[in-house]
């Protein structure tokens, strides 16, 4: 028979399920079961590729986004797998200068003794970032919470559990190759939504540490980080799914569900799901587009 938490494992890596009817074949169940654990077992070493080797860890990193996938499309005819390669996205770090460094230490320290606005009378620290100061990934939200105003880091909290299991079912993890941080450096009270004057104080921090860090791709998550950025007041859904641009340099920018939404509406993180993979097969096809040099192909 076939497991019905293998089916979720599946459908939480975006793999289609389809199950025989009641009453099918034996011999085709049969199939259908080698079928279903060659694909798993495809998908387990996937995982282990991008370093998330054991079970305990392979289970945090999609548990989250099978909790959305509790259905099972039934057809007649055996089980069919098609799973796509689940790989670490690809990374190309440059060694940070010695310059650079001293310029990331100069913004933490405005950003921990910011008086800009009024929040800092509130806060319990300004939230400068987490990652390395130069890779490729960048994760942009829209302020701190509670529990990452108490320690200083971005998603800490449950909504920050969410996302790095989002991350590592594409190969990325904060501590080596992803960035993540704010619009906005402290927390509003109550974590309301911020507002303008508060945005408009914050973003010139945002702005340098995308100048330091030299992004190939942003992923913001919610509609405030979304809104702030593309400078658009289009609601979240119709940004989703599209390849906007930031900046100058016209960095690719991906727009998805913030975390604490997809906690609140679980049904949505199917589609968070969908949004990051289209955001790992932009960066694979703006990296094959990129020689050895840096410039475009």
């Amino acid at each position: 028979m076939v497991d019905p938490r293998r089916n979720r494992y599946l459908d939480a890596m975006g793999v289609d399920v389809w199950v025989r009817r009641e009453g099918g074949a034996l011999a085709g169940a049969a199939e259908a079961e080698v079928i279903q654990t060659e694909h798993v077992g495809a998908a387990e070493a996937e995982l282990a590729e991008a370093g998330l080797a054991g079970p305990a860890e392979r289970e945090r990193a999609v548990a989250e986004l099978a909790g959305a996938a509790e259905h099972e499309l039934t057809v007649t005819g055996p089980v069919v797998a098609e799973l796509a390669p689940l790989r670490p996205a690809p990374v190309s770090v440059e060694p940070i200068s010695g310059d650079a460094v001293a310029q990331w230490e100069a913004l933490r320290t405005e950003i921990l003794s910011c008086t800009r606005c009024l929040l800092h009378k509130t806060r319990t620290q300004g939230v400068v970032g987490v990652g390395p100061q130069r890779t490729d990934w960048m994760v942009i939200g829209e302020a701190p919470g509670a529990e990452e105003d108490r320690r200083g880091e971005p998603f800490v909290g449950r909504a920050g559990h969410l996302l790095d299991a989002m991350l590592h079912a594409i190969g990325l993890n904060r501590g080596t190759n992803v960035y993540i941080a704010n619009v906005l450096k402290s927390r509003p009270p109550g974590n309301r939504d911020p507002k303008p004057e508060e945005v408009a104080a914050c973003l010139p921090y945002l702005m340098r540490q995308i100048a330091l860090l030299q992004p190939r791709l942003m992923l913001a998550v919610g509609r405030i980080a979304a809104q702030n950025l593309l400078s658009t007041d289009m609601p979240l859904g119709r940004l989703r799914g599209k390849v906007h641009h930031f900046g100058e340099l016209n960095t690719p920018l991906i727009v998805t569900y913030h975390p604490a939404y997809l906690l609140r509406t679980p049904a949505d993180k199917r589609k968070a799901w969908e949004d990051l993979k289209f955001a790992r097969t932009v960066f694979r096809q703006l990296t094959d587009r990129v020689g050895n040099d840096g410039n475009l192909c």
